[in-house]
């Protein structure tokens, strides 16, 4: 047993070596993405490969709860000076898809391993279909390039040239693959030396007795937390826009049961795996870091002094049944798994939003689009392919202040590159990059504004990827009274005779001189928009947040010049109180418009329905049922959608004794 003091020396060396491996990755990185963007993850494991300390200041910040153990596993040895690497998101489940690339190193003491340091960077391309690896237009891992399953990348200190020749012959920018690669390689060896020092300081057995204890103590504090939530069931569905390209939206169910200090997340009720590349990989793992990000921000949210690790899983136990979006099986897409991810962390939040509303924000983004761009350099006419920034949406609103603008809140650690650093290594140039106004959900506490980026093209055929492209039809909900945010969109030419609207499209060519438009959601309203004072909202108008028009109609705040009329705004806050929601979320017309059609009854009916059949069938036939109902306009009810769909495809499987009432009806 190692006592509390010395529990939170370690806890501090164990954090400080995880931020020594960041800043060495952050400092010697190639690709703008690792070195600007920082999406890359760098960890102190035990022996077993179970996450104990993650960096507070750099990197993702989804993966407190990793564990490696399958990957690990499947190295049949490990020696001193041993790196090991996959970027296989079916081979042990570790990597969530093919670019990124994780990397683990084996710390011996005295020829015993003692723990491992590891992390990932999220490489430019990895080969495949389109530039960046990425698209929801794909439909098979495949397509996404190659994918190296769990093996050694360094035997006693060396790298594996034939995998690195084989790596690099297969992706579009090699000599940032190498780079990226070779930094990481560096972060795992400072780790290293900062393992020994703790273990010299320690000793092998006191260094791992205080790695299990650290675990258990963020395990304590997670029951502590769950413990002060009223026990109970708490029903949630959210929505990505579409599950294809031009598809249907996607649909995730959770159903949150809390009792006493334990938790059980149910994912049944979301979508069957998709046709599209939006599948989250989590292999049946009832604790996959992928499933419970979303937790983590709660938990963080609720108490800022939580140690980050993956003692934190040990409470909750995730049900994602196999064929499921959230739970695919070989060979299903899952390059755009970030989507589904940050929809995910969307569901999660509604769930304990209903647990715990008093404590919890309304909706954030949910969207944040990686935005890579392939072009030819006019000066050198060279190919040049980088990722040059994300555009990430506002904050929810909180229960004591507006939410942040632009930051997004769970997507915040993707750090925005300038403008002069990316303009000096891509021939392209920025026209506008700042906040949305009106963009942010009306509130007491107001949603975070959007971000928006404009920049030109000069090359013929540039090829501009939007990745993670969503709620530009359902919005980020608003809560207790707040309002719904506004939606993002991708447009090309905005205002000109030539414009073009892509909605969620993430992959368009550009033509010399093309302006690209891209804006992302803004963050859902928290409490009534008419609670909200009024010198706050002139000051929000002041500051360019929200226009007159919007303060008059959402706020109802008549402003006259530069100052309030307060005789007309409580005249105008009155009328509008009559008119005023009351339910607990507020999730805006287009989804209110779905559910009119899609209840929850008739979504529940449908899960059912296509848990009956084998998994390859299951996406097909939601699509022809969604077409039929709505060529009907609403009109018919699921089982006689079922009916005709089963006459134009008598090849659909016949269905068991157990299957719903509807399929048998429909027979």
């Amino acid at each position: 047993m190692v006592d509390k003091v010395t529990l939170q020396v370690l806890a501090n060396h164990c954090r400080a070596a995880a931020e020594n491996m960041a800043y060495t990755l952050y400092r010697t990185a190639h690709s703008t993405f690792v070195k600007e963007t920082e999406d890359f993850t760098v960890m102190v494991m035990d022996r077993t490969g179970r996450v104990v300390a993650v960096p507070m200041d750099l990197g993702a910040t989804w993966y407190p709860g990793m564990n490696y153990n399958r990957a690990i596993e499947m190295v049949p040895e490990y020696r001193p000076g041993d790196i090991a690497f996959t970027n296989d998101p079916y081979s042990g489940y570790l990597a969530t898809h093919a670019p990124d690339t994780h990397l683990w190193k084996p710390i011996f003491h005295e020829g015993e391993i003692v723990c491992f340091v590891g992390g990932h960077v999220h490489n430019t391309d990895m080969g495949g279909a389109v530039p960046a690896s990425l698209s929801r237009s794909l439909t098979e891992i495949h397509q996404e390039g190659i994918r190296f399953p769990p093996m050694t990348l360094m035997r006693d200190g060396a790298f594996d040239e034939t995998v690195l020749r084989i790596m690099m012959m297969n992706v579009r920018k090699p000599a940032l693959n190498m780079g990226d690669l070779k930094a990481l390689a560096g972060a795992l060896n400072t780790g290293e030396r900062k393992i020994q020092a703790m273990v010299a300081k320690f000793g092998a057995k006191g260094f791992m007795d205080g790695l299990d204890g650290l675990m258990d103590y963020a395990e304590h504090q997670a029951r502590e937390i769950l413990r002060s939530i009223p026990d109970g069931e708490y029903a949630f569905s959210d929505y990505a826009d579409e599950d294809s390209v031009d598809g249907n939206p996607c649909r995730l169910a959770l159903t949150l049961t809390i009792k006493g200090d334990e938790a059980i997340l149910d994912f049944t009720g979301s979508d069957p795996q998709l046709g599209s590349s939006l599948n989250v990989p989590t292999g049946s793992d009832p604790r996959h870091t992928l499933l419970l990000v979303g937790v983590y921000y709660v938990l963080y949210t609720l108490n800022p002094q939580l140690l980050l690790n993956s003692g934190l899983t040990r409470p909750f136990t995730c049900i994602a049944p196999e064929g499921t979006v959230l739970n695919p099986s070989f060979p299903a897409a899952v390059g755009m798994r970030s989507l589904t991810c940050a929809r995910l962390r969307s569901l999660i939040f509604g769930a304990f939003s209903l647990a715990a509303p008093e404590r919890l924000p309304a909706a954030p983004a949910g969207s944040s689009s990686i935005v890579n761009v392939m072009t030819t350099d006019e000066t050198t006419h060279r190919s040049v392919i980088a990722a040059i920034n994300p555009v990430v949406g506002g904050g929810g609103g909180m229960p004591h202040r507006d939410g942040p603008n632009g930051s997004g809140a769970d997507a915040a650690y993707l750090k925005n590159t300038p403008i002069e650093i990316t303009e000096t290594e891509v021939p392209i140039r920025f026209m506008r990059y700042g906040l949305q106004p009106d963009s942010g959900g009306a509130g007491r506490w107001r949603g975070g504004l959007a971000t928006v980026m404009e920049f030109k093209v000069f090359s013929p055929n540039s090829r501009i990827t939007v990745r993670n492209r969503d709620r530009s039809h359902f919005r980020p909900w608003g809560t207790l009274g707040g309002l719904s945010a506004e939606t993002s969109n991708f447009i090309i030419n905005p205002g000109r005779p030539n414009e073009r609207i892509l909605g969620n499209t993430d992959i368009a060519i550009a033509e010399p001189g093309d302006v690209i438009h891209i804006h992302s959601p803004g963050g859902g309203g928290r409490g009534s928009p008419l609670e909200r004072e009024p010198e706050r909202v002139l000051l929000d108008v002041e500051r360019g947040y929200v226009s007159p028009g919007a303060a008059r109609e959402l706020y109802g705040v008549v402003i006259e010049g530069d100052a309030v009329d307060h005789e007309a705004t409580a005249a105008l806050r009155a009328e509008l109180k009559t008119r005023a929601h009351s339910t607990h979320f507020h999730f805006g017309p287009e989804r209110d418009a779905f559910e009119q059609v899609w209840t929850a009854e008739n979504y529940a009916a449908l899960t059912r329905l296509l848990a009956a059949l084998p998994v390859h069938w299951r996406f097909f036939t939601k699509t022809k049922l969604f077409a039929v109902m709505r060529n009907a306009a609403g009109k018919l009810d699921l089982a006689a959608a079922f009916a005709i769909v089963r006459w134009d495809y008598p090849q659909i499987p016949e269905v068991g004794q157990d299957a719903p009432a509807i399929a048998q009806a429909a027979e």
